[in-house]
């Protein structure tokens, strides 16, 4: 599938359905490669640039072991370490960047950044997470979702929480190209943006998808394979967003009940970190503040699908590994 080198993976809207498939069967391959000690240095000599606005654990980790295990060498900028939209312009940065690396990787702010990069750059450009979209991710969970049912098309997925952003938009977007009946499962105020809804409309067409927005947790959930959430605030937004969404978003905490009304082989997922308890400095912050000692997921479907939640992470490393191999290995 050589097409895709040289390709930029800002978002799954630019990927056919086979290609997605084809960066899943990938990952699986070099999975298995790594756990049977199995050398892949496909990208040997190479080099990439990891931009990070936004600090992550399973991003960084990621970038950084599937770089050496391709055999590249990595440069991580932290948010202190780069100069970009600052003393630099991004097409500056760019086109700086580019001349050095191979490949550059951009987890940050607004979808227009990482777009921007892209052209400038002259080199791969891959999305680590934008406030719009989050294809690594997706990935990630396609894969853990497809080890634990053997098959992707015709299940159903059940978002709850904000859908508005990157993790709703990206599922919906994801289930639409691969043929995984989606739910936002939220109040109607946090429904993605129409314009996307329409946009995947067209792909759930063509791969016999269906997209449903509901405010009713008990109907959203009825015979789900899968239930995933996400944070309800990002870290940094104002005190007044974070009572704002608390409120709205309460009744859609995974809890028991909503698992229970799926069906038997039900899985949870979710992306990390999870605010399921009072073991991190912003949880016991909430509960402090709001007398929470849960938020958008409780302690006991947590740990229950604790095993599913960590495949997830791990395989964040497989996928981004496989992106950046098809983008940059001439032997793949």
């Amino acid at each position: 599938m050589g097409q895709l080198l040289g390709k930029n993976f800002l978002t799954l809207k630019d990927f056919t359905p086979d290609e997605i498939i084809y960066l899943l069967d990938l990952a699986a391959d070099l999975k298995d490669k790594k756990k049977n000690r199995i050398p892949h240095k496909l990208c040997e000599g190479k080099n990439i640039a990891l931009i990070f606005e936004k600090t992550s654990t399973r991003t960084r980790c990621s970038f950084e072991v599937a770089g050496y295990d391709l055999g590249m060498g990595v440069t991580y900028l932290d948010p202190k370490s780069s100069q970009i939209g600052k003393k630099e312009s991004i097409a500056d940065t760019a086109r700086v960047l580019g001349r050095m690396f191979d490949g550059i990787e951009y987890r940050g702010f607004g979808q227009e950044i990482v777009e921007k990069l892209a052209k400038y750059s002259g080199v791969p450009v891959w999305n680590g997470l934008t406030n719009e979209y989050h294809p690594t991710q997706m990935l990630a969970d396609m894969l853990t979702v497809r080890e634990r049912f053997g098959k992707l098309k015709g299940l159903k997925l059940v978002y709850m929480g904000d859908a508005r952003y990157n993790m709703g938009n990206s599922y919906m977007i994801t289930c639409a190209k691969l043929g995984l009946d989606f739910v936002a499962c939220a109040p109607k105020a946090y429904f993605p943006d129409q314009k996307l809804i329409d946009e995947c409309q067209e792909f759930a067409k063509e791969s016999g998808a269906t997209l449903s927005f509901e405010e009713d947790v008990m109907v959203a959930t009825k015979d789900a394979d899968i239930i995933c959430t996400d944070v309800w605030v990002s870290m940094g937004e104002p005190e007044e967003v974070w009572k704002e969404r608390i409120d709205a978003l309460l009744p859609y905490q995974v809890n028991m009940k909503a698992v229970d009304n799926a069906k038997d082989t039900a899985i949870f997922m979710h992306c990390l970190p999870a605010f399921h308890d009072l073991e991190t400095e912003i949880g016991r912050e909430i509960h402090e503040k709001y007398g929470l000692t849960e938020m958008e997921v409780t302690d006991e479907v947590f740990e229950k699908y604790a095993d599913v939640v960590f495949d997830e992470a791990e395989n964040r490393m497989h996928t981004i590994k496989a992106v950046i191999a098809a983008t940059l290995s001439e032997e793949i």
